[in-house]
Order: structure tokens, then sequence, then C-alpha cells
């Protein structure tokens, strides 16, 4: 069983949360080793050097960037398609509506020659036989903001690398000379991600802030603006598997994360793994029972509710192990046991469908040739 990986063509041009699942759902779902007693090799595809139709099926992960055509050219080859679309918790019923209209509107103005990012996300949604959301936020905003039917959509929550539970601070408190409480926020630097309105939440507290991630060219007047902040302190990106990355995320008093949305964020599970209470956007797909002691969700434009919730979990930070329990079951090996049966069933189900399509034909040509088996009759797979 050959199953080929795809996303939009610059995925890998920056590192964030999308990047890292895709890797470590490859490396998990290889180190099965097989399912239902099939071999299973799993890989990343190059539509430019490969066919779609090489793989037995094709999973994309991101419903945007023009991946609905991905979907289009694998249903065109009988692929069968499983799509991770990472739809915002946002989406719903009225703004689903909206959306359409928007859509409709700009068909009619361009004698449809312009389709909107909503029609091809939906398209992508509509075509794909599996869709798997990250968890029941992201699963209802899936059906009320694209009429998707329920039946087709499956939800299995993001794992976390083992290095994260294990993580200790004294590496980055070492490498970075802070030693006494700070709050940590790791994402890409940008106006969506809202660096700079955490920043300016816990003015006058104290407490620094520490940034880890990837700043554009875009956003270096936005980071400028923060760091013109003196308790604000920029680190730059870090690998995902650099160790001091783990450290940072154990080191931290809390981390925080009150974007505008988020579909299931890792830095938020990662800091979990780590011991480390988090602050967390309303706007996430995030479901973990009984973790207000750990986890606190706040509106992304809310700077005095984020700076409350900060202060709570510093004032009474809970046992590291009781928080790193939240999240012991989220791991890549996890998500892979999960994700490979459904390859497998979809599977079955294509040649099933496949030899069921080719009896029918042969069956029709067969009456209309008076009774005389078809060329190729029986030969179908």
């Amino acid at each position: 069983m050959r199953v080929g990986i795809l996303s939009y063509p610059m995925l890998f041009q920056r590192e964030g949360g999308l990047q890292v699942q895709v890797r470590e759902t490859i490396a998990a779902l290889n180190s099965l080793g097989q399912v239902n007693g099939r071999a299973l090799q799993v890989e990343l595809a190059d539509p430019n050097r490969k066919r779609l139709d090489e793989y037995d099926l094709i999973h994309v992960f991101a419903a945007i960037n023009g991946n609905h055509r991905v979907v289009e050219a694998a249903r065109e080859m009988a692929v069968p398609v499983v799509l991770s679309p990472l739809v915002s918790p946002g989406w719903n019923r009225a703004n689903g509506m909206q959306a359409r209209m928007a859509d409709r509107l700009a068909g009619r103005l361009t004698a449809w020659n312009v389709q909107t990012s909503y029609a091809q996300m939906k398209s992508a949604l509509q075509l794909a036989q599996l869709v798997i959301a990250l968890g029941d936020a992201e699963r209802s905003a899936i059906m009320a903001g694209f009429q998707i039917d329920a039946a087709k959509i499956r939800v299995f929550p993001n794992g976390i690398g083992p290095q994260f539970f294990r993580a200790e601070p004294e590496l980055f408190r070492r490498r970075t000379g802070l030693v006494g409480p700070f709050v940590m926020m790791a994402g890409s630097i940008s106006p969506y991600k809202n660096q700079l309105g955490l920043v300016q939440a816990l003015d006058g507290c104290g407490i620094p802030v520490v940034l880890i991630g990837h700043a554009s060219r875009e956003f270096q007047p936005y980071l400028k603006t923060i760091l013109d902040m003196p308790w604000a302190r920029w680190l730059g990106e870090l690998p995902h598997n650099d160790p001091l990355l783990a450290s940072a995320y154990a080191a931290a008093s809390v981390v925080a994360l009150p974007s505008q949305g988020e579909v299931q964020p890792l830095s938020a599970l990662e800091a979990l793994a780590a011991g480390t209470p988090v602050v967390l956007t309303k706007d996430n797909a995030l479901h973990l029972p009984e973790s207000e002691f750990a986890l606190k969700e706040v509106a992304w434009d809310d700077g005095a509710s984020q700076r409350e919730a900060v202060l709570a979990l510093m004032a009474a930070r809970p046992e590291r192990r009781a928080v790193r329990a939240l999240v012991a079951h989220h791991t890549w090996q996890r998500v892979a046991a999960q994700i490979a049966p459904c390859y497998a069933e979809l599977i079955s189900a294509e040649r099933a469908n496949g030899r069921a399509a080719a009896w029918h034909g042969d069956a029709a040509c067969s009456a209309a040739d008076g009774g005389r088996p078809a060329p190729g009759a029986g030969h179908a797979v």
C-alpha cells in the first residue's frame, strides 16, 4: 500500500505547525510498517516527478493555497483522497452563508472566471472521500461553514514529539541567562499571531516576554514595534528538533498563544507536554477535558483577560506532572495507528467500486452483444 502525502508547493520554505505535522505523520506511519497485514509505504509526493495514480491513495494537508486542484486531479484518476483541511474553528453557518453569497457575486461579476478561496476549500472538502479534523471544533466548523456531511469526517488530534515530554529547563536557562519567571510565545511573528497584543497586555507586570519564531521581511516593522518595549525579547527561529526549543517550553512560567485563530496549535500541546501551563485564544479546536487548571482560553483582542490569565497561572502554577498528564496520549504513533486503517478502508472500497463498475459495464456489453462475453470480461481489477 503506497501513500503519497501532498500540500502546497511552498510548504517547506518556512517552518511551522503544518510542516511539523506533515513530517511527523509520515515518520509515524512508516514506523508502523504495515496495516491489516499489508505493507505500508508513505512518502512526500512530488507531482512534478510522479503521477498521482502511481499511489494507492493521496493524503492532502490543508484545503487552501490551490490544494483543491490536487484533490480534483486525484479523483479524476480514481485515486482515493484523504484531506486534513485545517479549517479555522471560526467558521459557522452564518459566515459560511456570507462566503457563498460572496462567491456567487464574484462569479457573476467576472463571468465565472474568478473563484473565491472559500469555493476552493469547499471543493476540496466535497471531493475528498475522507476528511480528518483535528478536534470537535474543527469538525463543527467544516459541517456548519462548508455544508459537509458528518459521515465523512473523522476526528484525530495532533501528536507531540517525545522530546517535549522529557524536556528540562536547565539548557535554556544556561544558554540564555534567563533564570527567573518569564512568559513565552512560539510561532511566526505576525499581527495574526498577535505577539504585540500579548506584550502590550503585560506592560507594567515586570515579566519578560520571550518570543521564538520566524519574522518575514513583511513583518519586520511589526517586530521592531514589539522589541521597542524593553520587556520583550526575540530569540529568532529555532528548528523544531532543537533541544533548546523543548527546554524553552519547560523553562517558561506560562506559554501564551493569543492569536486570532488556531486549529490545534502544536506549540500549546508541546508546552503542556513540557509541563508548562498555557493561555490560548478562544478560537481554537483543542479539546482537553478537565484542563482548566493548566489551560485558560481568552479572546485574542482582550488584553486585560490575557494579563489576568497569565498572572493567575503564575501565581498558582500547577504541578508539572499533572500538566503533562493532560496530553500524555497525544503521540504521533497513536495518530498513525488511527489514520492507517482509514487508508486501508478507502483503498479497499475504491477497488471494490472499480470491480463493481467494471462488472456492470461488462454485463451491459454482453447483453448488447446477444449474450456473448465482452472482450476482456472477467479481468477487471
